[in-house]
C-alpha cells in the first residue's frame, strides 16, 4: 500500500495568525490543510492518510474531512512536543492500522499546497526502486557556509545544491526503525526527516520538484500562494 502521513501539529506562531493555527487560514473558501489533503485524496495510488493534528484543533479537523469529503483519512493524531515526534505519532498510527511491512510512506507538511498528482507519483517510484525519496527543489543563488564565529568556510557549488521540501518518502518500517531507535538514544528534535534518515546512515535518493514547493510559514508565504490559487482559478477562463 501507498499511504501519507500529513503533519499540521504546530501552532506557526511566524504566520501572525489572529485566531487559528496557519494550517486553518482559509484561501478560496478552504484551509490551506484541506487544499493539501485533497490532493493526496484524489490521487489514485495513495491508499490511506494519517494527519498529525495539534489535539484541541482534532474535532475540527474531523469536520473538515466529512465537510470536505476527504474519505482517504483514516486516523487523526495529535501532534507530539517537536516535529519530529509529530511525526513518528503518525507514523506508528499508520503501521497500527496497516501493519509495518511492505508498505510506501510519503510524509507531508500540511501547509505545503503547491504539489501535484505528478510529484506524489515520482515519490513513490523513486521508493519502490531506491528505498528513499526526498523532493529538492532548485537553488538560485549562491550557498555558503559559515562557522560557528561567522565566517564563510565553504561556497558551495550551485550546480550540486539543491533545497529539501516534501513529500520525503521511505519504506514505513524502515523509517519507523529509525525514529525508534532515535528516541531510545534521546533524539528527539532532528530539523526534518530526512536529516534524521541521514543521521543513521540510509542513502537519500531525490525527486526533482519546482521552487514554488513553499511551505507556507509566513504572512508572505500565505500571500503567494493566495496568489497562485487566484491565477489557477482564473486560468479557468478565457
Amino acid at each position: 500500500m501507498n499511504l501519507a502521513v500529513i503533519f499540521a501539529g504546530g501552532s506557526g506562531k511566524r504566520m501572525h495568525a489572529k485566531d487559528r493555527p496557519k494550517q486553518f487560514l482559509f484561501v478560496h473558501g478552504k484551509p490551506i490543510i484541506v487544499h493539501t489533503i485533497e490532493i493526496f485524496n484524489r490521487h489514485p495510488e495513495i491508499d490511506g492518510i494519517v494527519v498529525v493534528c495539534i489535539e484541541d484543533w482534532i474535532p475540527y479537523m474531523e469536520e473538515l474531512k466529512y465537510t470536505f469529503r476527504l474519505d482517504k483519512i483514516s486516523s487523526i493524531v495529535p501532534g507530539g512536543e517537536t516535529g519530529q515526534m509529530s511525526i513518528y505519532n503518525g507514523l506508528a498510527e499508520a503501521a497500527r492500522i496497516y501493519g509495518r511491512e511492505g508498505h510506501v510512506v510519503l510524509i507531508h507538511d500540511g501547509v505545503r499546497p503547491l504539489i501535484d498528482e505528478d510529484l506524489i507519483t515520482a515519490n513513490i517510484r523513486s521508493v519502490e526502486k531506491f528505498g528513499t525519496s526526498i523532493s529538492c527543489g532548485p537553488v538560485s543563488e549562491t550557498v555558503v557556509l559559515v562557522s560557528d564565529s561567522e565566517q564563510v568556510q565553504e561556497v558551495v557549488n550551485r550546480n550540486n545544491s539543491r533545497v529539501a521540501k516534501a513529500p520525503q518518502g521511505y519504506w514505513l518500517e524502515d523509517v519507523l526503525g529509525v525514529e525508534e531507535q532515535a528516541i531510545s538514544e534521546g533524539l528527539t528534535n532532528m530539523i526534518d526527516t530526512c536529516t534524521l534518515m541521514r543521521h543513521y546512515g540510509h542513502d537519500l535518493s531525490i525527486v526533482d520538484c519546482r521552487a514554488d514547493n513553499v511551505k507556507i510559514t509566513t504572512p508572505e508565504d500565505f500571500f503567494m500562494f493566495r496568489a497562485v490559487a487566484d491565477a489557477r482559478e482564473n486560468d479557468q477562463l478565457f
